[in-house]
């Protein structure tokens, strides 16, 4: 029989494996459970506030929802589902970390170790069994994104800052798996994420002088290299190398632009997370200063004027966008996008700590806050589905109230 400790280990790597099948209802159901299950009497100041803060755009968006008379009672129910995952996510990772697993870190790794198999698994099938070239097949059939991996990987190549005991061999295993399968998602935001949490841990997004001079040659470096790539010209539909500098060339551009051509499918299609945006910002402000204050509530969407195909099917009206703020925005207005902000401001409030592992955790957390910035414009944040960091962000907040309450290392 599995020890108790065992049995919420597997309950961790279940809670952030399953919303990488992209079935929110399952994810729903399954991080209910858990939270059942592991159901705390006391919970801390810091995790209560960010639990707060999503608490509040949650009940705006039910509020004004629920007065009003046109919305579907199954758009309602879905947006009090969708609107809970920060909240779930965040007291799933807090309340399997607190009391019942010893090893957190390495068991946050062994998670990250597990979906990265499976990721790879399907990045080869993709390649031998389906013969794919092109980097959206790619991304396609093995998958898309995966934040949690980069978390994973940071805590791998800097496993001796975090305290995690791993033997030499598994340091070249665990970094060739994780690190392997995180570029095969040939993910734009994930290859950002590294990089702002690596910068953290080593100390460079403090203002320091030599963080100064770091980040002045890495911004210069950048720009260089971004110049280079874009008078190199990359085609949009050509190899996988020369996809994904398409998409670093557009990437500056296409989450900002403010007009346009929704009859060029080419610049329609690149540019489409700022067609969302513009469209959500009109019908918002169409509708009078109440709902730019406090959104349309639960059960809102935003229509595309036309048919747009989205992963599996084609939609005109979208309940959530790809912009995180814009969705907030949406549904709660002005003051939920003021709470989500709070939300991220919190990651860089943390008092100094001698002990150098809380100091580390810290510096994640830092680094967090930047990254979120990025990711709730991108994409969806802590909102996205087919998403886990809320979890391992909650897991990571427990063990450190751990530490300081004990003042262990």
């Amino acid at each position: 029989m599995l020890k108790k400790e065992s049995l919420y280990q597997l309950l961790f790597i279940l809670c952030v494996a399953i919303p990488y099948i992209n079935f929110y209802e399952l994810t729903f159901l399954f991080w209910l459970f858990a939270l059942s299950v592991t159901l705390q009497r006391k919970y801390s100041y810091s995790i209560v506030k960010q639990l707060a803060c999503f608490a509040a755009i949650f009940a705006i968006a039910f509020l004004v929802g629920f007065f009003k008379e046109d919305v579907q009672r199954y758009n309602f129910i879905r947006d009090i589902a969708y609107l809970l995952k920060p909240i779930l996510g965040l007291l799933v990772g807090y309340q399997l970390c607190k009391n019942y697993i010893k090893s957190p870190l390495l068991t946050a790794i062994y998670a990250g170790i597990f979906i990265a198999v499976i990721h790879l698994s399907m990045v080869v099938f993709s390649l031998v069994v389906l013969g794919d070239r092109t980097m959206p097949d790619i991304r396609y059939h093995a998958g898309y994104y995966s934040d949690y991996e980069v978390y994973v990987l940071i805590l791998v190549v800097f496993y001796k800052q975090f305290n995690i005991e791993l033997t030499r061999k598994q340091y070249w295993l665990f970094l060739s798996i994780i690190g392997l399968s995180c570029f095969f998602y040939l993910a734009r935001t994930n290859f950002i994420q590294f990089v702002i949490l690596f910068l953290a841990i080593k100390g460079y997004l403090r203002l320091t002088r030599k963080a100064v001079v770091v980040m002045s040659v890495l911004t210069l470096t950048m720009l260089l290299s971004y110049t280079a790539i874009y008078y190199y010209n990359p085609k949009r539909g050509g190899s996988v190398t020369e996809a994904l500098l398409y998409k670093i060339k557009n990437a500056p551009i296409e989450p900002f632009k403010t007009k346009i051509n929704a009859e060029n499918w080419k610049d329609f299609n690149d540019n489409y997370r700022s067609y969302e945006n513009i469209l959500t910002v009109r019908q918002v402000t169409n509708q009078g200063v109440s709902t730019i204050i406090l959104g349309e509530g639960m059960g809102s969407s935003v229509d595309l004027k036309r048919e747009v195909f989205l992963l599996t099917s084609y939609m005109r009206y979208i309940p959530f966008l790809h912009n995180g703020y814009m969705t907030v925005f949406l549904k709660s207005g002005l003051v939920g996008v003021v709470f989500l902000i709070l939300s991220i401001g919190l990651f860089f409030r943390n008092k100094p700590s001698n002990i150098p592992l809380v100091t580390n955790i810290n510096l994640i957390l830092v680094g967090t806050g930047f990254f979120l910035i990025i990711s709730y414009w991108v994409f969806m944040g802590f909102y996205f589905v087919p998403d886990s960091k809320s979890v391992f962000i909650g897991f990571i907040i427990a063990f450190k109230d751990h530490l300081l309450k004990n003042h262990t290392v």
